[in-house]
């Protein structure tokens, strides 16, 4: 059995600033593996233990993606070995594109039962990456999963749903994005990352991946609508009650 791990190589938005005239500059936001991945491999990591599998992660990225600082980074955290597509190429590309090209990743792999991410990019936090591997692959997808135990037929998925969660039983193969807090993704040490140094890993060229070809054009821009905005004043003995009524009816609570 085996669990793959889609992982990003990219600059915290945090870590960002925004100039007066809108520009984001990104030269004091440094590359490494984000905080929701950590998550995702450990939690990979866990299912494999108990499963008797290993995790094996795949990443598109820029060139830096395919440095040993970068690949050293994401084995650390518990990956068994990782393919990787490190071109600046990339940069370029959207999500439909990068989601295809992950799926190709994945095939490649003999013997894959779900493909794991975390629950966003640190950099655009779309979420639309598992989704669009599970596209790509055919397969189910499900979203803020929390627990996960493999079963005769497939899996059992815990998952956040509407305030609390749901069980959901799947047959066959899956595709998840693990919720930001279902397991605490620990730091590597300094044992983890010599340890990862000897780990395998393996190049793809970008001539070897034929990504989803989807081309579009910006053809005109607008500024957003303004609405009025609605003034009104409570008073009164009753006026926290009386909020609380318009506050549910606009939908903000």
């Amino acid at each position: 059995m085996t669990i793959v791990v889609a992982y990003k190589y990219a600059a915290n938005s945090q870590d960002a600033s925004v100039a007066p005239d809108g520009h984001v500059d990104w030269s004091r936001a440094k590359e490494a593996v984000s905080e929701y991945d950590s998550v995702a491999i450990q939690f990979a990591r866990h299912a494999a233990a108990a499963a008797g599998g290993d995790v094996v992660g795949v990443t598109v990225g820029g060139a830096a993606a395919g440095t040993p600082n970068a690949r050293k980074g994401a084995l650390a955290r518990g990956l068994d070995r990782a393919l990787v597509l490190a071109d600046d190429a990339t940069s370029g590309w959207n999500a439909t594109a990068t989601g295809s090209a992950l799926a190709h990743l994945v095939e490649r792999i003999d013997g894959v039962d779900c493909v794991m991410t975390g629950d966003a990019s640190v950099d655009e936090g779309a979420q639309m990456i598992p989704a669009l591997i599970a596209g790509h692959l055919g397969w189910p997808c499900f979203l803020e999963v929390r627990a996960i135990d493999r079963t005769a037929d497939g899996w059992r998925l815990v998952q956040d749903h509407q305030g609390g969660t749901r069980t959901v039983d799947v047959a066959g193969h899956v595709v998840i994005s693990v919720a930001t807090d279902a397991v605490e993704a620990k730091s590597p040490g300094m044992k983890d990352i010599l340890a990862a140094g000897k780990k395998p890993s393996e190049d793809v060229a970008l001539a070897e991946v034929q990504p989803a070809d989807v081309t579009w054009d910006v053809v005109g821009r607008a500024p957003a609508p303004t609405q009025a905005r609605r003034r009104e004043l409570f008073d009164g003995a009753d006026a926290p009650a009386e909020l609380a009524a318009a506050l549910k009816t606009t939908g903000v609570l």
